[in-house]
């Protein structure tokens, strides 16, 4: 069936809209682009149309609501177990019970400190709440406008509609990847994504298509501003007159900014707690809600501040806070918010008057809840200076009078309802520029965004005016040069490139491997230079903190048939690089054989491991000048030569390898994962001797710790897996076995769910073995109680309560143990120390969803409290790990037990740096660091709050 309609649509952090025009529109009149009114529940059983469709989800409780209430007019999903409600009834139940309501997904989607295909929300919610995966909650929006636009039209099924979806400007690779993933689970397979800036520009100019000339004939530079419910979304686009008529190019985005509406309901909500708290009688305004009641506080003050900032805002508007369960009249509490204190709050804390030059601050003044990365500047005004810095010199070159300002502003969000904001806005930008900016007229900022997709769809059917946009950022492949001078990479898309277009980078070959790991960094600026972007293929020197390294490209490529050449025993062949901006607005890549074009190889990013490359730079040069040697040496122990070598050869390994390398806890993550592949590719001359074992065993785990944070370790962990079930050859040694069990315990990290409850599962026959005394299996590699009690501790990808079994287990052992001085080494210290790592509030490298509830880590640190710090020191280190600050709710644990914890901190004299962790985030110091992980990181890798 051929297209009928151009659908754009708005997939918002707090509504989702969808506008639409037939295909074949000649765009005569402002009725050509229609708004789609979605059919959903107003209340229970009642069912209306309207134009925005809340982008939240309300998980109801079993039997909570008839199915006659929440029934819709189309089938429903027979794959979903439990009902789900979404759209405005969903955002009016999770304004009434807390904890059971999803929202901001789509700010989840940019998360790189999460796992985004998890089920982790709504964030903070009771286990017995049904959880989504952002990309999930975001696929059931879209799968629900499927539904209602197909119950409406069943002819024209919108799978089978040219569409357009938007997204942020400053959305990376992997949010853009996210989002389309989302759309395939909704059905959605062909589409375009369009950013959101331009998207408001577009329908700008679609509104005003007949008159452009003399619109736009005073306007050089335009700023989109586009302050939504999650992102502050920042455009850049150049007006230049041709023969009288405007040519418009899109010449700058900004970087990715997590602030916007939901911020300011946060703070509005922290106002709110506080006065609540005053009303109570408590002097402790810091006696936090738990995240679920803030969640719902939160939804109030949204309503709250819409009232306050409309135009004909009323003075005061109630904010209530219904009780929870029995209590839920009973415990209700209410307060009133001013017109004047929310704008108040609103204009001066995230609209201040700030300097052109102004720097966004970095301190901890942000606000940090529900585990989302809000900005810690709330300055917009301050985000905005910063952007027009970076693109000062295309500001001068686009303007008359060199002015590095634009002279013209487009607003888009609902908080630019209100007046106050307009106009301070405007007020700060004309002291920047020493001149009023014009202000373009946005006649609905709550669907500008969807329309304005159709427009850019009509505009590429030459039916409406178009914006030059091409790529938003240049993107440059990181050089393997040799370590010392600045890090250099070449442009292998510049900023601005034509989308589609395909740009092969023909003045540089690469020598590919199949079969191998093989890896390339990549590095995007969305910033100016002295000069014009570079062009594909020129050499750029990357120190500069303007540009900013992306996931890396790790994979195993190979072989399509037998032509390529053998080298030294791997494949390998000599590529080219092709780039291109795809319809859908993302990077791709492809390595072009050079002899054979047909020959391609796609390259895509790790989006699992967003932050894999990072701190990695120091060491990305040239191998070590003595890693050949090393190599050799590894190769006469474990290689086809080793098996003259004598057993105290094979003890003498490592020592050769630190008379080359220099002391092992200075070997950088590349070389460590050099000598690991070395270790790997001879991985079968372990079994020769217990000695062979032990020393492979050993400098394996060790050159792979902590089993993430490089490109490729993936695959590494995948290749070493495959040994798991075969166990140690010598499983006699007694060393053999506590090799294998520290290797596993140190590559733990790299693990996924499924491999670490297979390692709990040998954690739980060895210590009820150890226990009883029971006869050893032959499919498990015996362990000892303290080689189990470091491999448990490890493994922060299991489920939650599988943790809180292990914790309780250790705490029957800790107040077991003997705790006089002396004895306490071999007593409570390793149980402390394990549940220490168990229960922390930070995990190492698991998702910040499998932390242990805080309920469960209270009545550990109660039995804690009652042990004596003095006598018991490791004591102090499990409380201050399971009392970590980190600014999120559904983690920290109450106020008043943290300072019970400070103040015994206090009182055996613990170091300040240790107390502080109690009080507020702080990075951990390297000694802390090994103290935690019982040894160091690799140089350059870092744990990351």
């Amino acid at each position: 069936m051929a297209r009928q309609y151009i659908v754009g649509i708005d997939l918002g952090t707090t509504n989702t809209v969808v506008a639409y025009a037939p295909i074949d529109a000649q765009a005569d009149g402002r009725a050509a682009i229609t708004l789609f009114e979605i059919e959903q529940l107003v209340a229970p059983g009642q069912l209306a149309a309207l134009p925005l469709l809340p982008s939240v989800r309300y998980h109801p409780l079993e039997a909570e609501l008839p199915a006659a209430d929440i029934r819709l007019p189309w089938p429903q999903d027979h794959a979903q177990t439990q009902p789900v409600v979404i759209g405005q009834l969903a955002r009016r139940l999770g304004a009434q019970v807390p904890g059971r309501m999803v929202a901001s997904a789509k700010s989840w989607l940019s998360h790189t400190g999460v796992d985004r295909l998890a089920p982790i929300l709504p964030w903070g919610a009771a286990p017995d709440v049904a959880k989504v995966s952002p990309v999930a909650a975001s696929a059931s929006y879209l799968a629900y406008l499927r539904s209602a636009w197909n119950s409406k039209f069943p002819d024209t099924p919108l799978e089978q509609q040219e569409l357009v979806l938007t997204v942020p400007a400053s959305f990376d690779e992997g949010a853009r990847a996210l989002t389309l993933s989302a759309a395939r689970q909704a059905g959605l397979h062909q589409l375009r994504l369009l950013e959101e800036p331009q998207a408001v520009f577009y329908d700008w100019l679609f509104r005003h298509r007949g008159e452009l000339a003399g619109e736009l004939a005073q306007t050089r530079m335009v700023l989109v501003c586009d302050v939504g419910g999650g992102t502050t979304d920042l455009s850049l686009i150049k007006v230049d007159l041709h023969d009288g008529q405007p040519q418009l190019t899109r010449i700058g985005v900004g970087n990715h900014v997590m602030l916007g509406g939901d911020n300011m309901d946060l703070a509005l909500a922290h106002v709110t707690e506080a006065k609540m708290a005053q009303m109570a009688g408590t002097d402790q305004p810091r006696a936090h809600l738990s995240a679920s009641a803030l969640s719902q506080l939160m939804e109030r003050c949204r309503a709250a501040k819409e009232q306050l900032l409309a135009a004909d805002a009323p003075e005061q508007a109630q904010v209530t806070l219904l009780g929870s369960g029995s209590r839920m009249i009973g415990g209700m509490r209410s307060v009133a918010l001013t017109k004047e204190e929310v704008g108040s709050i609103i204009v001066d804390g995230f609209f201040p008057k700030v300097a052109a030059t102004d720097p966004v601050q970095q301190g901890r003044a942000g606000i940090v809840e529900f585990g989302l990365p809000y900005a810690r500047d709330p300055a917009v005004t301050r985000h905005i200076a910063d952007f027009l810095q970076q693109h000062a010199s295309a500001l001068q070159a686009a303007q008359d009078d060199g002015t590095a300002m634009p002279d013209t502003l487009l607003l888009n969000g609902g908080v630019f309802r209100a007046d106050a904001l307009v106009e301070r806005l405007q007020e700060t930008l004309g002291s920047w520029r020493g001149a009023p900016l014009r202000l373009l007229h946005n006649d609905n900022p709550d669907v500008a965004v969807a329309r304005g997709a159709v427009a850019y769809a009509l505009s590429l059917q030459g039916q409406a005016p178009r914006i030059d946009a091409g790529a938003a950022r240049s993107y440059f492949l990181v050089l393997d040069e040799a370590g010392t001078g600045p890090k250099r990479g070449i442009c292998i898309l510049p900023r601005g490139s034509e989308t589609g277009r395909e740009i092969l980078l023909k003045d540089r070959s690469f020598a590919l491997r199949l079969g191998q790991p093989v890896r390339f960094h990549v590095m995007t600026s969305n910033a100016d230079g002295a000069d014009a972007p570079p062009a594909a293929g020129e050499l750029v020197d990357l120190d500069d903190p303007k540009y900013v390294r992306l996931p890396p490209i790790a994979t195993v490529l190979h072989a399509d048939d037998g032509k390529l050449k053998q080298a030294g025993g791997k494949q390998e062949t000599t590529v080219q690089l092709a780039t291109a901006l795809t319809e859908v607005g993302t990077l791709e890549m492809h390595c072009v054989n050079l002899t054979d074009a047909g020959q391609r190889w796609l390259l895509e990013f790790d989006l699992r491991h967003d932050n894999a490359a990072a701190g990695n730079d120091k060491a990305d040069g040239a191998p070590s000048p003595q890693l050949t040697a090393a190599i050799d040496k590894i190769e006469r122990i474990f290689g086809k030569s080793g098996q003259q070598v004598t057993a105290k050869e094979v003890k003498q390994l490592r020592a050769q390898l630190e008379q080359l390398l220099g002391e092992r806890e200075q070997w950088h993550t590349p070389l460590l994962r050099q000598l690991f592949d070395a270790l790997w590719q001879r991985a079968r001359g372990r079994r020769r001797s217990p000695e062979h074992e032990r020393v492979w065993l050993n400098l394996a785990g060790y050159c792979l710790r902590p089993g993430f944070g490089y490109a490729l370790d993936e695959w590494r962990l995948e290749q070493l897996w495959t040994l798991f079930e075969a166990g140690v050859r010598h499983a006699d040694d007694k060393q053999a076995r506590a090799e294998w069990w520290t290797l596993w315990r140190r590559v733990a990290g790299g693990l996924g769910a499924t491999e670490q409850l297979r390692l709990l599962d040998d954690f739980a026959f060895n210590l009820q073995t150890n226990k009883e005394g029971g006869e050893a299996s032959p499919t498990v590699v015996a362990g000892s109680d303290d080689d189990m009690l470091r491999l448990g501790a490890s493994l922060e990808r299991i489920p939650v309560d599988y943790k809180a079994e292990i914790g309780g287990w250790l705490l029957e052992r800790i107040q077991a143990a003997p705790a006089t001085p002396g004895k306490d080494a071999t007593g409570a210290s390793r149980y402390l120390w394990a549940l220490g790592r168990i229960g922390a509030r930070q995990p190492f490298h698991g998702s910040m969803h499998d932390v242990v509830p805080t309920e469960v880590v209270e009545g550990w640190l109660d039995a804690i409290l009652a042990l004596d710090w003095k006598r018991v020191e490791p004591a102090a280190f499990a409380a201050v790990h399971l009392a970590r600050m980190t600014d999120d709710r559904s983690r920290d644990l109450p106020l008043a037990l943290r300072e019970r914890i400070v103040q015994r901190l206090v009182a055996i004299n613990a170091p300040p740096a240790t107390i502080t962790m109690v009080q507020q985030v702080v990075q951990l110091d390297q000694a802390t660091e090994r103290w935690i992980l019982g040894e160091s990181l690799p140089p350059g890798l870092k744990l990351i709050a």
